[in-house]
């Protein structure tokens, strides 16, 4: 600048600003602020935009949130089109009085959602002001505003135009919102995909959130771009870097699993709290399950109720499902049926298909409400019609047990019949109605057949009942030595009576060797899980010395648990005990 500008400056608004300009940039901005104010009170809309940034930003003056968006009013007023653009974005994300730098301005648009107090209407014509001024941030905002504001100010098409006018325009926010309105349409036309990837991947470069998450997504899969595990990883981090939720679960989901960089779990998880705590319900999830699952210290079912609750209560199926089993086995939380049921049918409802299972075996048992059991029913019968065998099963069972409808046998084995192809459990029912002839004529022939598939699959019931056909001869020849390998498999399983039929199978009587301390092994596993005719024969043993050990005292006991139990066949064998056996 002149000797002669420096001189005029006092006296000329332009030369004002002129000088006034020259010092901020030379980064004296507390000389420069007097000069800009006098060029501002002159009219001068670029002095007037100048002296609004110095209050906002506290450059050369102490902040003033009021005064600086008053200035930068009479601007935007007065045809600045930086100015305009900044009004539609203050007014957009509503910053209110946590505004305090012009670089806050830039917030992405993509996340708009998340702000609150935004003025769209407002926002809207500052927003058009400078898009028709020439301003490709102005046009990115508006073509935002018409895509995703309130429904009275949406109007795509002319959204998608001018996103297209600002991305040519170089402007970032535009290119994203360029590449998502070409993508809107799912076309797959190579050249509209191209252009999809590549208006996103500008976005990327230039460091927008939703973008860098995008593209990263896109990496990962392969979708339109070479799969490239590492670049997605690399995306997904730089954009967690910068707040973004789904972004910070998906690094620390890659961290915690090696995906793309060196494993580690400790920070992964980190990154996962954070993006739950933030409300990524995923993110909640899978902390949830690390907590169930455990690792080098025991599972913490309590921690992982919190944030299976927290992922839940977002709308996590998965999550909703698991948090109802904890209360439906009380691992963490109070064992309460009720509060079981309600987060089961919160999963069913969501549309997990092992929720409806969990939620109707619940109703089986007793708990849950009518309205569950209707719901329920209607959720099988619907999915059966359409052909799901596992769904067909459950209906049947609703059918054959009157859980939401009247119960219907006969139907119930048309159902089990539909399903039985592919469905153990629908063999096993199958196989029992037909047995006990209910629902269609007694068929203990085709029962046995069913029953035997079922156990085939290593079904314990069925294991169970299938050995009972075996040993009498029911449906079929006897085959007592495959009835006991029936029997001991469901044994090995923890079932109380296939250890007692074991037990006697070794005892004799039966067609396979006798083996007495086999039998008697079995009948006290079957006593101690509160089999009544089990302990009753282990007090026999124990107090008539059966498999060489003789025990009365003990025979007493189990004598007087048989007896508690209603087993009025023990009452003799306790009387009969020696007298002195109870000094």
């Amino acid at each position: 600048m002149s000797i002669l500008d420096r001189l005029a400056a006092p006296f000329s608004a332009s030369r004002a600003l002129s000088r006034g300009m020259s010092l901020l940039e030379s980064g004296n901005a507390k000389a420069a602020f007097p000069l800009l104010a006098k060029a501002a009170q002159a009219g001068l809309k670029d002095a007037e935009y100048r002296v609004g940034r110095c209050y906002l930003e506290a450059n050369g003056v102490p902040p003033s949130r009021p005064n600086g968006l008053r200035w930068m009013e009479r601007a935007a007023n007065h045809g600045h089109v930086e100015a305009q653009v900044l009004m539609a974005t203050v007014c957009l994300h509503g910053l209110g009085e946590g505004y305090a730098s012009g670089e806050q301005a830039k917030v992405s648009l993509f996340s708009i959602g998340e702000q609150a107090g935004a003025d769209f209407v407002a926002a809207a014509k500052w927003a058009r002001r400078s898009a028709e001024g020439g301003s490709a941030d102005g046009q990115a905002i508006l073509a935002f505003i018409l895509s995703n504001g309130p429904e009275e100010l949406r109007n795509v098409e002319e959204a998608d135009r001018w996103y297209k006018q600002s991305a040519a325009g170089n402007c970032a926010q535009g290119q994203l919102g360029h590449a998502l309105a070409l993508a809107r349409g799912g076309s797959t036309d190579p050249e509209i995909q191209s252009q999809v990837t590549h208006y996103l991947r500008l976005a990327a470069d230039a460091g927008l959130p939703a973008a860098l998450y995008l593209y990263a997504m896109l990496s990962e899969r392969g979708v339109g771009v070479p799969e490239d595990r590492a670049l997605a990883t690399e995306f997904y981090r730089q954009a967690a870097m910068k707040g973004h939720q789904n972004a910070q679960a998906r690094w620390g989901f890659a961290l915690l699993k090696g995906l793309g960089v060196p494993q580690n779990a400790l920070e992964g998880e980190s990154w996962l709290r954070r993006a739950a705590l933030g409300g990524d319900r995923e993110a909640a999830a899978v902390v949830g399950d690390l907590y169930a699952e455990g690792g080098t210290l025991p599972p913490n079912y309590a921690e992982a109720a919190t944030w299976f609750r927290r992922a839940a209560e977002a709308g996590h199926r998965a999550a909703a499902r698991a948090l109802g089993m904890l209360h439906l086995t009380g691992a963490g939380v109070p064992r309460d049926q009720a509060e079981a049921a309600k987060w089961l049918r919160v999963s069913a409802e969501g549309g997990d298909q092992g929720a409806h299972v969990d939620l109707a075996n619940l109703l089986l048992r007793g708990e849950g409400n009518e309205q569950d059991s209707e719901r329920t029913r209607v959720w099988f019968e619907t999915a059966a019609a359409n052909g799901d065998p596992i769904a067909a099963f459950n209906y049947a069972v609703c059918l054959a047990e009157g859980v939401g409808i009247e119960r219907d046998d006969s139907k119930a084995v048309e159902w089990f019949r539909k399903a039985a192809e592919t469905v153990a459990n629908a063999q096993y029912w199958l196989g029992r109605l037909l047995i006990e002839g209910r629902g269609a004529p007694q068929n203990l022939e085709e029962g046995r057949a069913w029953m035997m598939r079922a156990a085939s699959t290593g079904m314990t019931d069925a294991l169970v009942l299938y050995g009972d056909l075996l040993l009498t001869g029911r449906g079929g020849p006897k085959d007592h030595m495959e009835a006991l390998e029936a029997f001991q498999k469901a044994a090995d399983q923890g079932h109380a009576g296939a250890m007692f039929a074991v037990g006697a199978m070794n005892g004799g009587g039966h067609e396979v060797p006798t083996d007495r301390p086999t039998a008697q092994k079995w009948f006290r596993a079957a006593a101690e899980r509160g089999h009544p005719h089990a302990q009753m024969m282990l007090g026999r043993y124990l107090s008539r010395n059966l498999a060489g050990e003789l025990d009365i005292a003990q025979a007493r006991v189990w004598f007087e648990r048989a007896v508690s139990q209603g087993l009025e066949e023990a009452k003799a064998d306790l009387a009969a005990l020696p007298v002195e056996a109870s000094t």
